[in-house]
Formats: structure tokens, C-alpha cells, sequence
């Protein structure tokens, strides 16, 4: 299950993120993402975790990812 390929990317004032080099390297990190992601809940699954417990940290653990970059004004 790929991500969505019709995923718009938009800047933080609504503009389109057009450039085809940006996509395409937005596109590869959210594909490499998913497959850990889907690695790690099967590891967790196989070693007797709650799926519901392993999704629970994960959203949690994207929640808590911070932006190194300040907006720019």
C-alpha cells in the first residue's frame, strides 16, 4: 500500500508545492516511513503487543516530532 499519489503538498501559506524534485523526494520519505512503520507493527504483533497499543505510540511519537526550522516571517 503506496501512499496517496494524489497527495497535494502545500507550503504553510496554501501555496502548491510544485517542483517535481520536491515531490519526488516527499513521495520516497513517506513510502520509506509507511514500510518501517508497517515492519515495526508486524515485529511488535509477532512478539505479543497490542496493535492497538503499537498505533497508540506511533501517533503519539509523530505528535511529538518537532520542527528544528523557525517560520519564516
Amino acid at each position: 500500500m503506496a501512499p496517496n499519489p494524489q497527495t497535494i503538498w502545500r507550503s504553510p501559506t496554501g501555496e502548491v508545492v510544485a517542483c517535481v524534485e520536491k515531490n519526488k523526494v516527499l513521495s520516497e520519505n513517506m513510502e520509506e516511513i509507511r514500510q518501517i512503520c508497517q515492519d515495526a507493527l508486524e515485529d511488535a504483533v509477532l512478539m505479543g503487543c497490542d496493535e492497538q497499543q503499537f498505533r497508540t505510540v506511533l501517533t503519539e511519537l509523530v505528535q511529538a516530532l518537532k520542527n528544528p526550522y523557525p517560520p519564516r516571517g
